[in-house]
């Protein structure tokens, strides 16, 4: 069993940082699951672009609001606490916080906490080793 808190991963290498958002990796690959979890924290005001071509994202909102554009037909769709969506298709997306939104991210294939998005906003596929 693991056991662990947001106070544990603070500032450590799991806390990954950027100025559009924070995102404390709770689980990730080396836990060899097959998903990895996320707590990340958007910023008001901001906007990202992401797409990951690699791995499936379901996204729960927990606190604030803002929106999301599917970026292949331009449709939006605003997010609330109790909102979910499920980037099952690799879709193409845009975030945009109104006020500071709080979401817990979930990925497969699990992610290994090494990754940078690129200039298209994708995360490469990076595998731990057996």
């Amino acid at each position: 069993m693991i056991v662990r808190t947001l106070d544990e991963i603070t500032d450590t290498d799991a806390d990954i940082k950027t100025e559009n958002w924070r995102s404390k990796r709770i689980v990730l690959a080396k836990e060899k699951v097959g998903f990895s979890v996320h707590e990340t924290t958007l910023y008001a005001g901001t906007v990202s672009r992401f797409w990951y071509a690699n791995h499936i994202e379901a996204v729960f909102v927990v606190a604030g609001e803002g929106e999301i554009t599917e970026l292949a037909n331009g449709k939006t769709h605003q997010l609330a606490p109790g909102s979910l969506y499920l980037l099952n298709e690799h879709d193409k997306h845009e975030v945009r916080p109104r006020t500071e939104m709080r979401v817990v991210c979930v990925f497969n294939p699990p992610v290994t906490g090494r990754e940078v998005h690129d200039e298209n906003g994708v995360y490469p596929l990076v595998t731990e080793p057996a």
